[in-house]
């Protein structure tokens, strides 16, 4: 196996299949997560990080690009006039990563971008499930104010007693007023044990907590609960986490009685694909999952395997225009298949794969390594994939609260629920669910899982 081959393999065996960052209130998503922010994966071991010649760190940003970029026209540009642009130009490593910059951004390729220290060190965090703060979900309303939509359980700030609808109006006693919410986030962040001061505005009351900073949880699913008429409801979050499938499996576990399934896929912007494929394994017994072509245009296929946990639930799964990447691939191998139903609007279109490259200074580099394809060879970059029943969601539908459940536009209804009936899309997913159910002999988990359920 020649080297350019050896690093596509091992970036597809950890690739990342999320590019959507945060997702900003024009873009519909107001619920900014202290505890999961979104970001590729490690393609290559994280280690210390050490001091590198700048003109050494920026070649080896090029040979990287060189070798594993998916795209070998490199933008219709020859890649070799980059090799000694910059040669003796580079004294810091401040220079050497305005360089990378500016040499990555002539391949007009959003997904592949340098990481600086912070950014790299976070993408770390949140793969190994790893995050340290206080525990609360922040969003940002219409008139700009930070403002506490859940208090995560058994969290610092869940102890301290700070509500859904507070108002964080100071953090160590410097207002934050003016600032964006990512600044706000990374100034309550910080080190495990250490303090932070938080001042909020309740019922026009302010009021000062001392916090300690602790690990939080960065849960996968963020909702598993039984709906009306026997119907099990799942809210896969993201699939950044590593444990992200067995959070996936344990839901399943959990509804296992319901006579059917819906996947709740909507906001979720992607993560490991890995856990794409090992949850898609969950639904089918044989089949393709996904297929990836690389630089060369060879084509590898993830073959559905028998795996020792399976279930038989007639399944609708939710999707919308935030739906990304590995939220794509899950979908479709579960429509092409023909194992489950997609409600909803078209998902966003991400059909790359990502890999990270560390590049030994604390920095690295996300780099796109291969296209996907669905289980039918669709290529929906760019274009998405188009739910069976689609449901659209209007701006006044929006701000009238018949969006996804868990999102209240105007940041004062905190206790929806996916019960409330409110939600358009779920509420017509519901609709064909019983009609799958209707139609189909009653359910069981498969004989596998539920010796698995046993042990």
């Amino acid at each position: 196996m020649n080297n350019k081959k050896r690093i596509l393999r091992i970036g597809i065996l950890v690739a990342c299949a999320s590019g959507l960052a945060y997702l900003n209130w024009q873009g519909k998503n107001p619920d900014f997560k202290e505890m999961a922010p979104i970001g590729p994966v490690f393609a290559q071991g994280i280690h210390a990080a050490v001091k590198t010649d700048p003109n050494d760190l920026y070649h080896k940003a090029w040979g990287i690009i060189k070798e594993s970029y998916y795209d070998q026209k490199y933008n219709n540009q020859s890649w070799g006039r980059w090799e000694h642009h910059y040669d003796g130009k580079l004294k810091t490593q401040e220079d050497s990563h305005k360089a990378i910059e500016t040499m990555l951004a002539s391949l007009g390729d959003p997904y592949t971008r340098f990481l600086n220290e912070d950014a790299f060190g976070e993408e770390k965090s949140q793969i190994q499930a790893h995050l340290f703060g206080v525990g609360m979900q922040l969003g940002m309303n219409k008139e700009q104010r930070v403002v506490v939509i859940a208090p995560i359980q058994d969290t610092p700030a869940f102890k301290a007693g700070i509500h859904s609808g507070d108002e964080i109006i100071e953090v160590d006693r410097k207002p934050v007023k003016g600032q964006s919410l990512d600044q706000v986030v990374k100034q309550i962040r910080g080190p495990k044990d250490t303090s932070v001061a938080i001042t909020f505005l309740r019922n026009l009351k302010k009021e000062t907590v001392s916090l300690t900073r602790a690990e939080i949880p960065i849960k996968a699913v963020a909702s598993c609960e039984e709906l009306p008429n026997s119907i099990g409801y799942i809210r896969l979050d993201s699939f950044i986490s590593q444990k992200a499938n067995e959070e996936m499996k344990a839901s399943l576990k959990k509804i296992g009685h319901c006579k059917g399934l819906i996947l709740d896929l909507r906001n979720n912007p992607g993560g490991l694909l890995a856990n794409a494929v090992d949850i898609a394994n969950m639904f089918l017994d044989k089949g393709v999952i996904v297929s990836t072509i690389d630089s060369d245009g060879y084509k590898t296929s993830q073959i559905a395997s028998r795996s020792s946990f399976k279930t038989d639930l007639p399944t609708v799964v939710l999707i919308n225009k935030h739906s990304a990447s590995a939220s794509e691939i899950l979908s479709g191998a579960l429509r092409d298949n023909g194992r489950a139903k997609l409600v909803g609007q078209t998902s966003f279109g991400k059909g790359l794969v990502q890999a990270i490259n560390n590049l030994g200074n604390g920095t690295g580099i996300n780099v796109t390594i291969a296209r996907y394809l669905t289980p039918n060879d669709t290529d929906i970059n760019k274009t998405g994939i188009i739910p069976d029943t689609e449901v659209k969601i209007s701006d006044d539908d929006f701000k009238a609260g018949k969006g996804p459940w868990w999102i209240d536009p105007s940041m004062t209804n905190f206790k929806r629920s996916p019960k409330d009936g409110k939600d358009l899309q779920l509420v017509r997913a519901q609709e064909i669910l019983n009609k799958l159910m209707g139609s189909t002999s009653t359910p069981t988990m498969a004989s596998s899982q539920a010796a698995a359920a046993k042990n």
